[in-house]
């Protein structure tokens, strides 16, 4: 079994590192906060710097959250770049900007290195079950000798095609994942202030075509009010960010995910930046003067 190196242990990352050494890998990590115990109880060893990691490590994940960390964990003082050597793996499954993710791979592969980026869908839940979805950028050999890594963390991996475009999927899902979610909290709050119960409202939805997993979890969530992140407010904010600069490049509006990025805003204007992005229902309720089961 390859050794791996995992950077970036959060929310999302300590799960994903735990089912690497589940399926039976030698795991090295770098974080800036403490390595999890749970982590350090299955084996897991920690290292102080990336460039530590690098060294140690034959595949480098890297797990943070935006596009100013991955160049600095790869490229700043102590970064990835410094303990490369030639044939070995760097992965980032980070969600950043799919251009400067083009110049990233490049200069990993001018070390003698190959470069996937490979973002994820399927919050906390799916890296838990170890059932995300993983959309990868890169090399086609690459792919396939991390192949089974990206087993242990997903249920559907798809080499999309080039460096890059991995990350160009990744933004696509989250302006899906933000109008998804707007859509669910406009009619529960909809249906709610009209006098109808919103339990049972979700509960006709799901046998329908509206049908979606966002209307079964994040549907839930708002009608309980169970806020506590899987996937933070901000961190959706910077992705639909993405988005709209990606569209601005290309000569082409996104008036949907316009609107979704100002309910985001108005949340964090709100100390929302920290509740799971089912919270953009709080926005929408500000907006009708109502909560939902009020």
């Amino acid at each position: 079994m390859a050794t791996i190196g995992f950077i970036g242990l959060g929310i999302m990352g300590t799960p994903m590192a735990a089912n690497l050494i589940k399926g039976g890998h030698k795991l090295v990590t770098y974080t800036r906060s403490k390595t999890p115990l749970s982590l350090l109880d299955a084996g897991a060893k920690p290292l102080t710097s990336a460039t530590e990691v690098a060294k140690a490590a034959e595949i480098i994940i890297t797990m943070v959250p935006d596009t100013p960390d991955v160049e600095a964990v790869l490229f700043g003082e102590n970064g990835v770049a410094a303990g490369l050597s030639k044939g070995k793996i760097v992965i980032d499954m980070s969600s950043i900007s799919p251009v400067a993710t083009k110049e990233f791979a490049r200069k990993i592969n001018e070390l003698g290195c190959e470069y996937l980026d490979a973002p994820v869908s399927g919050g906390e839940v799916g890296a838990k079950a170890g059932s995300l979805t993983i959309m990868i950028g890169g090399n086609q050999a690459a792919f396939d000798t991390c192949k089974p890594i990206f087993d242990l963390m997903g249920k559907n991996v798809t080499l999309i095609g080039k460096n890059g475009d991995g990350q160009t999927t990744k933004v696509a899902n989250q302006i899906i994942v933000a109008l998804t979610i707007e859509a669910v909290g406009e009619a529960l709050v909809l249906a709610s202030k009209a006098g109808a119960d919103p339990v049972k409202v979700r509960q006709a939805l799901m046998g329908g075509f509206a049908s979606s997993r966002i209307l079964e979890v994040h549907g839930e969530r708002m009608i309980k009010r169970t806020f506590d992140p899987g996937f933070r407010i901000n961190l959706h904010q910077k992705d639909l960010n993405l988005a709209l600069s990606t569209a601005k490049q290309l000569g082409m509006s996104l008036p949907s995910t316009a609107i979704a990025q100002e309910l985001f805003n108005a949340c964090v204007a709100h100390d929302g930046a920290g509740w799971d992005h089912s919270g953009m229902v709080r926005a929408i309720e500000l907006l009708a003067n109502h909560k939902i089961g009020q």
